[in-house]
């Protein structure tokens, strides 16, 4: 299978009606991904699952993010698929710059202060296109 790159990727997928929320405006731009696994303390307790997309939702509102997606583990069985975690939080955004400011923002902030007591780790994968 050919190796393809994100931008390719997103432009194939805006093209096929697969990533909804994006323009083709952003697709072609160089974008910055961050991706958040949340593993809960309390993996089967509702109240906590609950409250954590709670936070999640107002996360959402930050507004250097260009898109988000907040998912659960698909119901994928193969040895290479990490299925532990609670939720995924995926998000764009337009630079490195706006990522940083995501960061520093006061919602991010609140929802560190008000929601990490849910969580016993995150694993976070951050990306940029590659150097041409």
């Amino acid at each position: 299978m050919k190796q393809q790159s994100r931008r390719n990727f997103v432009k194939s997928s805006l093209s096929a009606g697969l990533v909804t929320g994006m323009s083709a405006e952003f697709a072609s731009k160089d974008i910055f991904v961050h991706h958040v696994l949340f593993y809960l303390k309390n993996p089967g307790n509702g109240a906590d699952k609950d409250k954590l997309m709670e936070g999640l939702n107002k996360l959402a509102k930050c507004p250097t993010i260009k898109m988000v997606h907040i998912g659960v583990p698909a119901e994928t069985n193969r040895e290479v698929i990490d299925r532990n975690y609670t939720y995924s939080w995926l998000c764009f955004f337009d630079s490195p710059a706006d990522e940083e400011a995501y960061q520093k923002h006061p919602i991010h902030d609140d929802f560190r202060n008000n929601y990490a007591h849910l969580w016993e780790k995150v694993v976070i994968y951050d990306s940029v296109g590659p150097k041409r």
